[in-house]
């Protein structure tokens, strides 16, 4: 059985040693893991692990919340490192209105420079949203050209409703440990409803711990065998089934894997 962690941030300091967490990876049937940029350095930093890890793809892109570290001529240097062979996908990006001082008129501006920029690199896009469910959908409607080379929710949040508008996109969805939480009401239902083509598995480790590692830090890959078993229980498959299915939609959406 092949388990894949589509979304995580692999370059934090705070894992401790290095090569313990890739063979922790590794013992855990997790073949394949994309450790995600969210700026500039994190996407340089994601690039030479995959270098050193064959399991180990990336993504580079500037996340909403690290605007701060943008400057001009940024997005010509994620170009170059989305040349690269194990770069999958422009990510992570998108709009996160969850803190007060939001530049909203920036992140919508630098959101959309990155689709554009996907859709020139004919890439897919890994897309961040918290907190702005209309206005993403809206943004994603009105851009909808810009989506033809694919693009994953990761770690869904909305609604079911904003759920079946983002399929009808083409959109891929991603949930991680919050999933497994019977509190979890909105993401279970959705995981129950999504067409399984549809679906991915990822822990955004070293965040969102699942149920069984509930207020541990760092969470790692290998929660993906919990966050698969919730997954198939809820859409009443079999584990092997449902690992199969999430391996086979990652490579569908993700062709440098």
């Amino acid at each position: 059985m092949k388990f894949i962690d589509v979304h995580c941030h692999l370059d934090d300091e705070r894992y401790g040693d290095e090569g313990a967490l890739f063979d922790g990876i590794a013992a855990a049937g997790v073949k394949k893991v994309i450790s995600a940029g969210f700026d500039l350095q994190s996407s340089i930093n994601c690039k030479e692990l995959s270098e050193k890890y064959d399991c180990c793809y990336f993504t580079a892109g500037f996340h909403p919340t690290e605007l701060k570290n943008y400057r001009e001529g940024d997005l010509g240097k994620i170009a170059e490192l989305a040349a690269h062979k194990k770069c999958v996908a422009i990510g992570e990006i998108g709009l996160d209105y969850h803190y007060p001082d939001t530049d909203k008129p920036m992140q919508r501006e630098l959101f959309l420079r990155q689709l554009r920029l996907a859709h020139e690199l004919k890439m897919p896009v890994q897309i961040h949203s918290r907190d702005c469910a209309e206005d993403m959908l809206a943004v994603l409607k009105e851009n909808s050209s810009l989506l033809t080379d694919g693009a994953l929710m990761h770690c869904y949040s909305h609604s079911l409703e904003i759920a079946e508008e983002l399929e009808k996109l083409g959109f891929y969805f991603s949930f991680g440990g919050t999933s497994t939480y019977s509190g979890s009401k909105r993401a279970r239902k959705c995981i129950a409803a999504i067409d399984c083509n549809r679906l991915l598995t990822e822990t955004d480790s070293p965040y969102l711990p699942p149920r069984s590692k509930a207020g541990q830090f760092p969470n790692t890959p290998e929660s993906i065998g919990e966050i698969v078993a919730n997954m198939a229980e809820l859409k009443g498959l079999t584990l092997e089934d449902t690992a199969r299915t999430a391996w086979d939609n990652a490579h569908r959406l993700f062709s440098k894997l």
